[in-house]
């Protein structure tokens, strides 16, 4: 019996579940998007969705309450972090800050750098002004995780995205099928139809040369009629 027990328990504790959604969360707020197994990407779906109406309120009880939500934790310091290489420090989601605005102490820990809920507030809940509701989209990828087999999928903010696959490296099958037709195509060269050899065959032909005067007229020759009247 389930006695009024909502959501999806994910084999987890409350705790360890809640903890599990908020770091879901933070991630997808930080970056834009998360890869994830399909059960936990339906689970933190609402929980983003709702984080996001309640930053577009802007007030400060939104605020008071949205920390209360997540952890207002210290993002974006992956971009003055040395051991990241340059082609992971591009998102197209939001303006990164410069790495000169990201301090360490002397220990490697993180000194100054961006607030989690200030990112909210002041990022992401402007992108979604106009829109009242749907601001997240899931994302099969065709992939599965080594171990269970588990289905991966993006969970992704919409509004950045270029087609039905974005941000994913998902190829079908009717993709691989439809890139092997058009190689073996290629590979046959081009291939001469009635059409384009007619083109070519009145291309070469001179325009200043006339038809022959019998093939003009359509009559038989002059000698021939004549051996045929006299007979």
């Amino acid at each position: 019996m389930r006695n009024r027990i909502n959501g999806k328990q994910l084999n987890r504790k409350s705790d360890h579940r809640m903890a599990m959604l908020r770091n879901m969360a933070s991630g997808l707020f930080e970056h834009g998007s998360i890869e994830t197994t399909m059960p936990k990407a339906k689970a933190v779906q609402p929980f983003v969705e709702k984080i996001i109406t309640l930053a577009k309120q802007g007030s400060f009880h939104a605020r008071r309450q949205l920390e209360s939500k997540l952890n207002d934790r210290k993002i974006h310091a992956w971009v003055a972090d040395p051991n990241v290489p340059d082609s992971r420090k591009e998102n197209p989601y939001f303006e990164l800050p410069d790495a000169d605005d990201i301090k360490f102490n002397r220990y490697g820990e993180v000194k100054k750098a961006p607030r989690l809920v200030q990112h909210i507030l002041a990022n992401v809940a402007p992108k979604f002004a106009d829109r009242d509701g749907g601001y997240t989209r899931i994302i099969k990828t065709g992939r599965h995780r080594l171990g269970d087999g588990a289905d991966l999928v993006v969970l992704q903010l919409v509004g950045e995205e270029e087609g039905s696959e974005a941000s994913s490296d998902n190829v079908t099958g009717r993709r691989r099928q439809a890139d092997r037709r058009d190689a073996f195509a290629a590979s046959l060269g081009p291939v001469a139809t009635a059409e384009v050899v007619e083109e070519a065959v009145t291309e070469e032909a001179p325009a200043d040369e006339a038809p022959p005067a019998e093939e003009a007229s359509g009559e038989a020759p002059k000698d021939d009629a004549e051996e045929t009247s006299s007979e």
